[in-house]
């Protein structure tokens, strides 16, 4: 039986992954989970300088699911690669190294600084909808989109994913955008933009006002999306959005994704992606399936 799949050349054991910003760098799981077993890990987002990130509060529960607006707190390319690049090596981990910025030039540092490091991908964040530079521009316009991806893919060393917005009209036009751009693959969804108000204080839920909504509740819209653009785009695509369960993440591929990355569903079971492993290895067994990628874009 065979789980592995294939990202712009890049083998991967199998085909599950993390949301970035639900699993830290690894770390915080490791005595929860093999890192070891899992297809790649995905880190947080990563820039060229610290940063802080949005007041609190940042997180709150929604119905089916949960909104954040951490804002991509992180400590920095600095830090990142001296104390979590080795650590994950040492977990024999597959990293993905998610990449965030407010500028072309922000993003294009980081992925110069990672030229010479032992990752596998770099997943570039150009849509996250809590950072009110930079990110959402360059998220939601196609001709942006399209400069960004050029800018980026002229200075990596490793092939580039770059991570679409569902905060638009067409999220095809947007996949065409990278695709053009020279983008090796592409990640879907990102969250959607979302506001909660509590009543009782009469104020916003998050201190941002707005945050970014995950978890099962937006499943179906990621499903939609990830067949779109599978349909618009000869790139392969790593698909997220609501995935808690192996049904889930077979439902993306059978849409069109070779990859999938499980977000939300870490916080609510910490060894989840393990058991979405051992759900398509029982999914595999019982239809005959031999090869993952038999399934992958298989509903027309």
């Amino acid at each position: 039986m065979n789980l592995s799949v294939n990202i712009a050349g890049v083998e991967f054991k199998n085909p599950v992954t993390v949301a970035s910003g639900t699993f830290g760098s690894g770390a915080e799981y490791g005595d929860f989970v093999d890192l070891s077993k899992l297809g790649a890990v995905t880190t947080k987002g990563v820039a060229n300088i610290p940063w802080a990130g949005n007041p609190t509060p940042r997180i709150a529960e929604t119905y089916g699911g949960m909104m954040n607006a951490v804002g991509l707190q992180n400590p920095g390319i600095d830090v990142f690669c001296k104390r979590d690049i080795p650590f994950l090596q040492q977990q024999n981990a597959s990293i993905i190294v998610n990449v965030c910025g407010k500028s072309e030039k922000d993003y294009v540092e980081v992925v110069e600084r990672l030229a010479d490091e032992d990752v596998a991908l770099l997943e570039i964040n150009v849509s996250c909808p809590n950072v009110k530079e930079g990110g959402i521009a360059f998220g939601q316009d196609p001709k942006a989109l399209e400069q960004i991806t050029k800018a980026v893919k002229a200075k990596a060393k490793q092939p580039i994913v770059m991570k679409l917005s569902p905060n638009v009209t067409d999220i095809t036009e947007m996949a065409r955008a990278a695709e053009a751009g020279g983008a090796d693959a592409l990640s879907l969804i990102n969250t959607l933009t979302g506001m909660k108000i509590d009543i009782h204080r009469r104020s916003f839920a998050v201190a941002n006002k707005t945050g970014g909504v995950s978890g099962p509740a937006i499943k179906p819209i990621a499903v939609r999306m990830v067949y779109q653009v599978a349909n618009a785009v000869k790139l392969p695509l790593i698909g997220m959005g609501g995935i808690m369960n192996y049904e889930d993440a077979i439902e993306f591929m059978m849409a069109g994704a070779t990859m999938v990355s499980v977000g939300t569903a870490n916080f609510h079971n910490p060894c989840v992606t393990l058991e979405i492993i051992e759900g398509m290895k029982k999914f595999m067994e019982e239809k005959g399936i031999e090869d993952i990628n038999e399934i992958i874009g298989c509903v027309k």
